[in-house]
């Protein structure tokens, strides 16, 4: 166990190493030789630790099964996420764009890039893939309401300037996102759980890993003892990526794209690995469900803590990121509307999210 969990000492080593060498660590960014070194040992720490979260909810899951099992995987991630973008929040200058540009580089990479990924490498080894169609749909039905009333409504408001809203309109998009969230939950979680489980003629998918003989209990502290960590340290790398940002003139983007690589990699490994293995539903399982617990979860606590401590906040992408965003989720339309999947699907959805990435950078 011990061998096991070694990356669970690295993280908690690396946080005393913060806690005890701050000012020595942060004081000299200005020098790359001392910049990058600090990005990369804070960045792969994270990550590790990010992907032991995953490890530990992927063990529970072997336990409860679908969709039991995803859920927990995707409300660890978000979690993560939720109290992440919160303690950057809360660190030195208000970053009113931080947000919008995490929840939409989320959307642009699961859907986008992963996905594309997980469709191509399957489709390669099994030729077609098969999903509950009935499922796919209703994530999909969720996911477009929640990200047209998030990223593309502050745009188009006129009650505010800019891409902002107003009080009445931010309880209308919170409240929404929450209550079709919940509701969502119920419908997963209760009569129709089979829509989230493997057709049956994939029933018989092999599987990645033998399951876990550790304790439940033992899994579940773990998991919060991975998650906890990575809060911490996720607020101590959003110090040398502002720096990056405010000095070095890169792209305002950049802060939440690392977070949301940070956050959405773990989840990735295994939506991949599902794929790979015929196990197609687990992998739509848990990139759709993990967009809709970001945008569902995420939009109404960021609009709840933006208003209490009143802090800025912009939700509206600009115009070529909403073409992006629409462009998405009408690919998904029809990438999830047969109930298969082929090569060709996968290698659009990877497309573009490389038009993603490069736009991010190019305006």
């Amino acid at each position: 166990m011990l061998r096991r969990e070694r990356t669970l000492g690295l993280t908690l080593l690396t946080c005393l190493l913060v806690l005890i060498f701050e000012d020595r660590i942060f004081a000299n960014l200005g020098n790359p030789f001392h910049l990058v070194p600090v990005m990369a040992w804070l960045f792969f720490v994270i990550l590790a630790t990010a992907i032991g979260v995953v490890r530990h909810a992927e063990a529970l899951s072997e336990r409860l099964g679908e969709p039991f099992g995803t859920l927990v995987l995707t409300l660890s991630i978000t979690g993560i996420e939720v109290m992440s973008i919160t303690a950057v929040m809360l660190h030195g200058e208000n970053n009113p764009a931080l947000v919008r540009d995490t929840l939409f580089s989320v959307v642009m990479i699961i859907m986008g890039g992963m996905v594309g990924i997980s469709l191509l490498l399957g489709a390669l080894r099994h030729w077609e893939l098969t999903f509950n169609l009935q499922g796919a749909n209703a994530y999909l039905s969720v996911i477009i309401p929640l990200a047209a009333f998030s990223l593309i409504l502050p745009d188009l408001t006129l009650s505010t300037a800019g891409p902002t809203l107003t009080g009445l309109q931010k309880v209308m998009v919170g409240g929404t996102a929450a209550g079709l969230y919940i509701i969502f939950l119920l419908i997963q979680t209760g009569r129709h759980r089979g829509y989230f489980s493997q057709p049956v003629e994939e029933e018989g998918a092999e599987e990645t890993h033998a399951a876990s003989d550790a304790p439940t209990t033992l899994h579940v502290l773990l998991l919060f003892c991975y998650i906890i960590p990575v809060v911490f340290l996720v607020e101590q790398f959003a110090r040398p990526v502002d720096y990056v940002i405010e000095t070095l003139g890169a792209p305002t983007t950049i802060g939440g794209i690392l977070m949301a690589i940070l956050v959405t990699t773990p989840e990735g490994i295994g939506g991949v690995r599902a794929a790979m293995n015929r196990r197609l539903q687990s992998s739509v399982n848990i990139f759709l469900g993990s967009v809709l617990a970001t945008i569902g979860l995420t939009v109404p606590i960021m609009l709840a803590i933006s208003s209490l401590l009143g802090l800025d906040l912009e939700l509206g992408l600009e115009p070529a990121n909403m073409l992006l965003l629409i462009v998405i989720l009408a690919v998904s339309i029809v990438t999830f509307s047969s109930g298969r999947t082929h090569v060709l699907q996968g290698a659009v959805h990877f497309l573009i999210f490389i038009a993603f990435l490069i736009l991010s950078y190019s305006g």
